[in-house]
This record gives structure tokens, sequence and C-alpha cells, in this order.
């Protein structure tokens, strides 16, 4: 059964089993583990980024294609229902309308942009991504009476999704299960099945020929494999989910804007998170968005805590000043590429290969 359910593709590694197990553990407790709403939207923006994060890897490390569009399509998703839940109200109707729209842009413009510039090299595929990315942030800017420009776009769910919502008139476990509980567990489901169907895709005859396109396209073609075929296939799936985790963001958030969603730093953060799990390896966007997400929410508020007990010695309480939390994020990023040049799913797969 676990077998059919990972399509085969088991971590290979205990300590990475074992991080998988805790961070699965962690998501699907965080409601009534920790207080405030701090802690339950770092788990949200997890589950979140786990889908756009591995969306994005089936591109770069599976097929070994480079773009910059991934954060646009990204931002189709959030700015479709969005747009659909102000204009037409907090009906479920208005959510899986949105929703389809988005879905039906991203899909009908990845296809044509792989299919006018994956015909030429990479590099050509990978400008003309930068350059439509660029492009449609400007047009969210100048389309200020759908998308709120500048300032974003507010919108209300559907009643049951709502903080005023109470499923059950007691707490369970000190827990009040209201609508924003309920949001984050569909968000939670949603990522899940997501992540399987992705673990489905790499392990299939598709996923191999992916991998055999990106070691050697010359000779997977030379076999009779239509490598323009995949390639743009792959483009348009990997559009599809970067635009679900577009929809369920902006579910979570109620809000969307440009900076949260089609900003060039979404684009830089995905990459970052990509390379810090492992490319070429669908768990490897667990690992790596968990440890870039809670460095993110975290790593300030603890080197405040080291900076005030370091009083005694200004030279390094200024070092670990909060402030200066981006400085020591971006050191352990770069420790992490020097030591790990594979991510970290690929190191422990490698090094439980060594010992056995």
């Amino acid at each position: 059964m676990l077998n059919r359910i990972l399509s085969g593709d088991f971590p290979r590694s205990r300590v990475l089993t074992a991080l998988l197990v805790l961070i699965l553990l962690y998501l699907a407790t965080a409601p009534f583990l920790f207080s405030g709403a701090r802690s339950l939207n770092v788990a949200a923006t997890i589950c979140v980024f786990v889908v756009l994060v591995a969306s994005f890897d089936l591109l770069l490390g599976y097929c070994g294609v480079v773009s910059f569009a991934h954060a646009m399509f990204y931002g189709i998703g959030a700015y479709g229902v969005a747009i659909a839940m102000y204009k037409l109200g907090p009906t479920w109707s208005a959510m899986a309308i949105g929703s389809a729209a988005a879905l039906g842009v991203s899909v009908l413009l990845s296809f044509l942009i792989a299919l006018v510039s994956l015909r030429v090299k990479a590099i050509f595929y990978t400008m003309m991504t930068l350059a439509v990315a660029s492009a449609f942030g400007a047009l969210v800017m100048r389309l200020s009476n759908f998308t709120g420009g500048d300032d974003g776009r507010t919108f209300k769910l559907p009643e049951l999704l709502t903080p005023a919502f109470r499923l059950f008139e007691n707490d369970v476990f000190g827990t009040t299960i209201n609508g924003k509980v309920l949001t984050y567990y569909l968000i939670l489901l949603s990522s899940v099945l997501l992540f399987l169907l992705m673990l489905r895709v790499v392990n299939s005859r598709f996923g191999r020929v992916l991998e055999a396109i990106r070691e050697n396209e010359f000779r997977a073609e030379a076999i009779g494999y239509r490598t323009l075929f995949y390639r743009v296939a792959i483009n348009c799936l990997s559009a599809a989910l970067a635009t679900c985790a577009g929809i369920l963001m902006a579910l979570w958030l109620r809000y969307v804007g440009p900076q949260t969603t089609v900003g060039f730093n979404v684009m830089l953060n995905i990459l970052l998170m990509a390379v810090i799990g492992g490319l070429g390896t669908v768990y490897g966007s667990v690992v790596g968005v968990a440890l870039y997400v809670v460095a993110e929410n975290y790593l300030q508020s603890l080197m405040g805590g080291v900076s005030g007990s370091l009083e005694s010695v200004p030279l390094l309480a200024k070092l670990f000043h909060p402030d200066r939390w981006l400085l020591w994020f971006g050191a352990v990023f770069v420790l992490s590429v020097y030591f790990f040049p594979s991510g970290i799913v690929g190191k422990l797969r490698s090094t439980t290969r060594e010992v056995l």
C-alpha cells in the first residue's frame, strides 16, 4: 500500500525518512501544537511552497530547463481566484470559476512560450520566460481596476472558511475548530495530493524520459523520443501545478498583491529552496522549503535572544543583531551549497549508498 502511494520512490535514507516524518507530523498537528497565528501561517506557507518548489523542480531538476516565469504562474493562480471572488462574491462557484480560468490561462500561456522558444537553445527559453514574467508584472500594476495595482486585492471566502465559522461548539484539544483551521487542512490535503501526483509523474515512464532528455537530449531524440513534445508537456504540467499553489496561497491569505506573488523575490526564493533541498528529488522540495521558511520566520527572533545575551560584548552583540539576519542566512546558504552541492536530500542519499 505504501509502495503504491509513494510510487515506489522511498526516501532511501533513515535520516531523510525521519526528517520527512517529523515535517509531516508538524504540519498535521500545527493547529493543536502551537498557539498564535504566526505558527499556523508558517505551516500553511510550507504546504503551499512545497507544491510550488516541487513543480519548479520538475522543470529544472528533472528536465534541465531553467524558467524564470514560475512565479508568474503562481501569481496567475492567486489573482485568478482573488478577482473572481472579488467580482462574483464569496461563493464556491466563484472560487471554481476563478481557479478554472487561472489554470486555463497558465496552461495556454506556458504552451505558447514553450512552443515558440524550446525549439532553439535553452538560454533563449530562459530569457523568454524572464521577459514574459516582467511583462506580466507590469500588466498587474497597470490593470489596477482588476488587480488592485500596487495595493493588491483583498476578498472574502465562503462562510465555511471564515474565522467566524465554528465547526464545533467546544474546543478540541484546546483549539477552536473554526473556518481558518478548516482552510488550513484544505490546503494541507491539497498539497499532499499534489505532491503525491508529482511523485507519480517523476517515477513513471514519462519521468524517465524527462531524465533522459536532461542527461543527453540528442541521444533521447536519436532513439525515437519526441523531445519537444515532452518538454512542452512538462512545461504545461509545471505551470498548472504552480497555479494550484497560487490558488491555495490566495485562499489562505485572503489577499493577493504583486510583492507576494509575481515579485522577483518570490522567484529567487523558489530557486533557493530547490537548491537547498536538492534538485532532481521531489523530497528535496519538502526539506528545502521547511528549512527555508522556518529560518526566515524564526532566525531573526533567535538572533534577538542571542544578541541580548551578549550585551557585555558589544562587537558580538552587533554581529548577532536581528537586523543582520539576512547576512547570516546568506552565509548558511553558501555553506550548504558548498558542503551539499547536490542538496540535502542528494547528500543524505549518497551517504546511505556509501555506507551500504
